[in-house]
């Protein structure tokens, strides 16, 4: 159950907002196999000049299309199946019109003591929900 936060630059059409959230599910539901409704986004729309996002040193530019995804997610997947990840995750957003270098992820996993769903409770460690298996 992955919790996905979307930082935008303003300018986008509600649609083409949806689209990006709906690429970046997609990607997570056939690379992880989580069910349906497991989606879990928030989508935050930023002035310009909020987003600032830098090339780190590779040697390319970014656009002000960028795309900055962070995945809160349970840890237990490995290297392999994270980067597989990225890449589809690259790849639908591209098949949305987002460009390869527009595209920034930062991952961050914790257990299944993180989590609350609502009420207060944290509802992996009572048993309302099952810990997903690996």
């Amino acid at each position: 159950m992955p919790l996905v936060r979307i930082d935008v630059n303003a300018g986008r059409s509600p649609e083409q907002v949806s689209r990006l959230s709906r690429a970046i599910h997609d990607a997570i539901l056939a690379e992880y196999r989580i069910p349906e409704r497991d989606y879990f986004h928030i989508v935050t729309e930023h002035a310009p000049g909020q987003i600032v996002a830098q090339d780190a040193g590779l040697g390319f530019e970014r656009t002000g299309g960028v795309v900055m995804i962070q995945i809160f997610t349970q840890g237990g997947r490995s290297q392999e199946a994270k980067e597989s990840l990225f890449a589809a995750i690259s790849g639908n957003l591209a098949d949305a019109g987002v460009l390869g270098e527009d595209v920034f992820i930062g991952y961050v996993e914790n257990g299944a003591g993180d989590w609350s769903f609502g009420f207060g409770r944290a509802q992996y460690m009572t048993g309302e929900l099952a810990v997903p298996a690996r």
